[in-house]
Formats: C-alpha cells, structure tokens, sequence
C-alpha cells in the first residue's frame, strides 16, 4: 500500500498555560482586561451578562440554544508547567445570527466541592449587597467580545469555531455561551443567547508514562510560512508549530481521498544521547456486519530514532516526538474499517495502541 509520511519532526511550541482572565490583557474581554485597556460601557455590560448567564448555568438554570450551537470534539495535547492543551471546537447556525457575537468559556473541575453561599451576617440578616463574595477562580476562562462575525472570514455560512483551554489532567465540565451583544436602543429586540455544556476527560501526560495525544484525523494538513499572532492562535489552536492541522469530524470517506491520522508520542525512555527508539505500525482490519474483524493490511513501519530523526533532535529543547500518515483509500473495498496505531518504545520494551474507526464509500 501506498502511503505519505505526514510528518517527523518539527519544533511544536506547546502552549500557554496563563489563567485567562487573570493574565492575558492583550487578549480576550475579561474582567481584568478593564486594568489593562478602557472598556466601554456596552463592553463592560456584554461582558457582565455572559458571566452572569453562564453563572445560572452552572447554577441548574435552564440554557437556551437560540444559534443551534453544538460540541463538535476536543483533542488533548501535551502543554507545559505539568497541564495539558485541550484545542475543541463547537457549531452554530450563522444563519441565525443577526450582529457579530460574544464568545465565553468556561472550564469547572468537576471534582471541586461547589462554591458555598454566602454566610449569614452576625445578626441573622443577609450580607449586604454591596460587599459580594469574591468571585471563584476556575481551571479556565476567557472571553471575545469582538472575535464572531456574523458570517465566517472565508465568505462561507461555515458554523465551526475552534477554542482552547489549558488545565491539569482530570475530568471538567466545560461550559461555552455565544451570544449577540447588548444594545442601548430603545425597542431592540432581546439578544440571542446559546449555552451549552460537555464534559470532558482530561488524561494527565505528565506522569512518565508511555502515552500519545489524541489522534487527530485531519481534513489537511497546512505548512505556515509565519508564526500566527496571539489573536490568530486562540482563534486557530489546532496551530502547532509549523503546521496547522484541519481536523475533520467525518468518519466515511471516499474512495478518492485519503485518511490523514496524526498524533505525538509522550514519555518515550531515551538514550545517553537523549534519543528516543519508537517503533510505529499502521494495521487496517476490515468489520463485516456482524463487526468480526480480519486483517486487511498494513503501511510500512516508522522507526523513530537516531538514525531516522534530525540529529538537533532533542526532547529537552522542546522538540515533539510526532508521526502521521497520508493513506490513500483507492485500494479499500467499500466498507467499515478499523485503524490500529501501535506505539512500541523499544528502549522501555513497552507499547500501546490508538484505534481509528471508519468506513469507505464509493463516492
């Protein structure tokens, strides 16, 4: 069979770790941004109202879905200071908008106790209104007041938005509200509003263990001839590097195309030169109707070592140990199919398998 080697090596910058309300005042709307740039009055409001409906949210409060809006995926990554980078990517309906949009995220550990009520004060009555209770701080969030056309960049009604959100291993659930600006006019009619919620298994890369990222099919794969602004990467997280991946969501393809799995290789053992030895094997088997399965066939191993890496290869200095395929379908018999990945880290004399369901159409 043939197949194209995606990639083997490249220096892939992962990735900010900062709380984003805390710490990006150049980017985003959060409440802190107002220390670092003048907020306008509607900013200020906008930004109010998204905490305060994902606040209900979370809260039990019913979440409307004006814009159709949809989870599509997450992928977890390797990132630094022991957290992981989790790039998702959700749907709406363009159509359904009427004015550019908010976009808000939030990520609440699912394995932290609820915050508490406020206390009573001494005397029996309520805390006074005018002294809150300080706002609890989460694994992640962020907010754009101004980052969602009402259209999408390309001219297209394409509905997909891509965010990222960095935390420790462990399970979140991840709330996400769009919604349409408030307006000082008089008799405008109410803004749409869409919240959703996912939950999210986070797996901790950090613990030594052989371990990989998600496999990523990928739609294309895009060399980048510059390295992306802080604004054009929290807008495009599947930028990695020099490379920015298009991740498809498809699990039928083509005869005529091609299936493009992607993923990085975590915690490999090295040599006294800091070189890993990986052994990596792409095996199809076919599922009939009953889903037993029988060996279809194999693409040619990747060695990953030494010998076959650059020699400036170095784990230390940040370089991601990355491997991929490009695999024509032409060869494949309409059906349903699955991908095995076998990773096997020869120094450790350990292995693992990452599985890639699909099926092959005529067309």
């Amino acid at each position: 069979m043939l197949s194209r080697l995606l990639v083997l090596f490249s220096v892939v910058a992962l990735f900010c770790t900062s709380n984003a309300f805390a710490q990006r005042g150049g980017r985003g709307s959060g409440p802190a941004d107002a220390n670092a740039r003048k907020l306008s009055a509607l900013q200020t409001k906008e930004i109010q109202a998204a905490i305060k409906l994902v606040d209900d949210a979370v809260a039990g409060q019913p979440m409307p879905n004006d814009l159709s809006l949809a989870w599509v995926r997450s992928d977890a990554l390797k990132a630094t200071d022991s957290k992981q980078y989790v790039p998702f990517i959700v749907s709406i309906d363009r159509a359904k908008l009427s004015a550019n949009a908010s976009l808000y995220w939030r990520v609440v550990d699912r394995a932290a106790p609820a915050a508490p009520p406020p206390a009573p004060a001494a005397d029996g009555k309520k805390q006074d209104d005018k002294k809150p209770a300080p706002r609890p701080i989460y694994p992640y969030e962020d907010i754009n007041t101004d980052a969602l056309p009402a259209s999408a960049p390309d001219g297209t009604g394409s509905g997909r938005i891509s965010r990222s959100f960095t935390v420790p291993g462990g399970e979140y659930d991840v709330y996400v509200l769009v919604k349409e600006p408030v307006t000082d006019k008089k008799g405008a009619p109410a803004p749409k509003v869409s919240i959703i919620k996912q939950t999210v298994t986070v797996p901790d890369f950090w613990n030594g263990e052989l371990n990989t990222s998600s496999v990523i099919v990928a739609e294309r794969i895009d060399p980048l001839p510059a390295p992306l602004s802080p604004q054009q990467q929290a807008e495009r997280p599947y930028a990695l590097g020099p490379m920015e991946l298009v991740p498809t969501n498809e699990t039928r393809f083509a005869k005529k195309s091609e299936l493009q799995p992607f993923l990085l290789i975590y915690n490999p053992k090295t040599d006294a030169a800091n070189k890993p030895d990986v052994f990596v094997e792409f095996n199809f088997f076919t599922k009939d109707a009953a889903g037993v399965e029988k060996a279809f066939n194999h693409t040619a191993p990747q060695s990953l070592n030494a010998s076959t890496l650059p020699p400036q290869f170095d784990f230390a200095a940040g370089h991601q140990l990355q491997t991929g395929q490009a695999i024509p379908l032409a060869s494949f018999p309409e059906g349903s199919y699955r991908l095995e990945i076998k990773v096997t880290d020869k120094l450790a004399n350990k292995s693992l398998t990452r599985d890639v369901n699909f099926s092959v159409t005529g067309s």
